[in-house]
């Protein structure tokens, strides 16, 4: 049965939906900042203390159900999900309250799980992720994201170094849960989010119908652990991230209100995976905190034209994606659509090509907006709302924050040098860094260079505080003494109108150690062209925009760059096939 029906069985005194959401959004006036954003905007601005109690279901979002009850935030969503076959799900503030207590007492009743318990949810964009989501905060319970393309080895790692009692999971990966059960000794519980029922699981959705609201929210310290994510690193096993409940719940709320550009009268669409922390960013915190609407679509594949439609039909207000789909979205075309009432779009994850920014801008009349952090931290820089924008910088550094690009000894460098992109963290860590790297001091301790944490990105910072991303420190090219980044040459390389995407890596060379090699793939009507004219054109053509010593010095075309789910280049697959390894 359709999600609609479902959700009629979930609330049966479900608050009324909205039958105009595009006046209501709109006629919200955007001055009013709440006192609930800025108390914690505060806390961000280094005005306020962190408080030593803080939950974010408790402490922010049953807040703003009390304030919607009130009348004091405007009768929108707090949550709108669409799915392609036409089922939509539309929540209130105070519905997410309820439904997300339901889940909290499966967790800790059908699944016997308790505060500092983990649990591993693997889930496509589906609405119980979010009330899981939510259910974990209510009862301590630390929330490990997964995508739900995980492999049955991925799933075996996570288990056993997370030390997990319960996953939950779909149709999809339920096989691959069970083939590895035998060896995760620490799993007491399994539940499953489908319409039908599986031997050996516990059912979501048909717990959630029978099970009470009646649920007390655990009173949570502000550093305890929250989330945590696997990220991998240029070498080893992926590690795992502890995130604290004020280090996402309450870091966000900077990023949300100046690089987001979010209000309570906003409707949020970032199109991330709910394996990917930018989901966390996007999807819960920033828009959550300062009482937004999180805008979902179902969408199992990125598709150009579904994304231009979805812009088109709904009154969504602010867009974030990946910059790999904002180039997807110019070369798919943009003129015949019209975005009535997109105000604001941001990019992070990856560098944005300002060629893509160009062309964005001529198609939709909006700039993008990118941001800047990792998984260890919330946005370290970002291009807010109002600043000059410098197309390929990442921006300024965004509070609590003090950024600075730093030597190999974490001295402060002078503006225009090349170093590592660094936070410092002396004498005060900002408490919105992760606590440590679980179960790895060895690689927590590697962060630390004096009075810094360092990202381990390579930058520059211009006179004007603006910084400038140069590579990861481990996909830099040294080539024949001179260092080069893959982002410079990649951006020149796009500006080509036969390039649609390119990856740039290091390459084994006998005379020079190692050379640029750049993996191209090629716009739809340059795929018949000559390749060895098209490989002498666009060298030259590197040659023409950026130092020649940059240029390619190999170009192989490609049917498609190797991916994260999230969408991000992996230039470790291809450098490691250009050095044998």
């Amino acid at each position: 049965f359709i999600m609609r029906t479902f959700v009629k069985l979930w609330i049966p005194q479900c608050l009324q939906i909205l039958r105009s959401p595009c006046r209501l959004f709109h006629r919200y006036n955007r001055l009013l900042a709440s006192p609930l954003i800025s108390y914690y905007d505060s806390i961000n601005q280094c005005e306020k203390e962190l408080p030593e109690y803080f939950n974010f279901a408790s402490d922010v979002l049953d807040k703003w159900a009390e304030l919607e009850k009130d009348g004091r935030r405007p009768a929108n969503p707090a949550f709108w999900w669409i799915k392609d076959e036409g089922e939509e799900v539309k929540w209130s503030f105070e519905e997410l309250g309820y439904l997300s207590s339901k889940a909290a007492n499966i967790l800790s009743e059908a699944c016997g799980l308790q505060k500092g318990d983990k649990v591993l949810v693997a889930l496509p964009r589906v609405p119980e992720w979010w009330l899981l989501n939510i259910a974990c905060m209510r009862t301590g319970i630390v929330f490990i994201p997964g995508t739900s393309q995980l492999t049955a080895k991925d799933i075996l790692y996570r288990l056993q170094a997370s030390k997990a009692k319960c996953i939950i999971t779909s149709d999809a990966l339920a096989p691959a849960v069970e083939s590895v059960m035998p060896d995760c000794q620490s799993l007491k519980s399994k539940l499953i989010v489908s319409k039908n029922s599986r031997d050996g699981w516990l059912n979501f959705k048909e717990l959630l119908v029978v099970t009470s609201a009646n649920h007390k929210c655990v009173k949570t310290r502000s550093q305890d652990p929250m989330l945590i994510y696997f990220t991998s690193g240029s070498t080893g096993s992926p590690k795992m991230v502890v995130q604290s409940h004020s280090s996402y719940g309450i870091g966000f709320t900077v990023s949300g209100r100046y690089w987001m550009n979010l209000t309570p009268s906003d409707i949020m669409w970032n199109t991330s995976d709910t394996g990917w922390v930018k989901s966390a960013w996007g999807s819960v915190f920033a828009p959550w905190i300062n009482g937004s609407c999180v805008f979902i679509h179902h969408m199992p594949q990125f598709k150009p034209a579904v994304i231009a439609d979805t812009l088109s039909r709904y009154p969504i207000t602010t867009f974030c994606t990946a910059p790999t789909a904002y180039r997807m979205l110019v070369q798919h075309g943009l003129n015949s659509y019209k975005f009535m009432s997109l105000k604001h779009c941001v990019s992070g994850g990856e560098p944005l090509n300002p060629e893509v920014i160009k062309q964005w801008k001529t198609q939709t009349g909006l700039n993008i907006h990118e941001g800047y952090g990792q998984t260890e931290t919330v946005t370290i820089c970002a291009n807010v709302k109002g600043m000059k924008i410098k197309p390929g910088s990442l921006g300024k550094a965004l509070p609590p924050y003090d950024v600075q690009i730093v030597d190999d000894h974490g001295a402060i460098l002078p503006a225009g040098e090349e170093g590592d992109i660094a936070v410092r963290i002396q004498p005060k860590r900002p408490f919105c860094l992760f606590s440590q790297y679980l179960d790895n001091p060895e690689k927590t301790a590697a962060t630390v260079r004096g009075n810094f944490y360092i990202t381990g990105d390579r930058g520059i910072m211009d006179e004007e505080g603006y910084v400038w991303f140069v590579g990861r420190s481990d996909d830099i090219i040294n080539s024949s003494g001179y260092r080069i980044g893959p982002f410079e040459v990649e951006s020149a390389l796009i500006e080509h109108p036969a390039v649609s995407e390119s990856a740039v890596v290091s390459s084994p060379d006998p005379i020079r150690g190692e050379v640029v090699k750049a993996f191209v793939v090629l716009a739809p009507a340059f795929v018949s062209h000559d390749p060895e004219q098209l490989t002498r054109d666009l060298q030259q053509h590197v040659r023409n925009v950026t130092a020649p010593y940059k240029y390619p010095r190999k170009i192989e075309f490609v049917q498609a760059l190797p991916k994260t789910v999230a969408g991000k280049i992996q230039r470790k697959i291809l450098k490691n096939k250009e050095w044998g390894r």
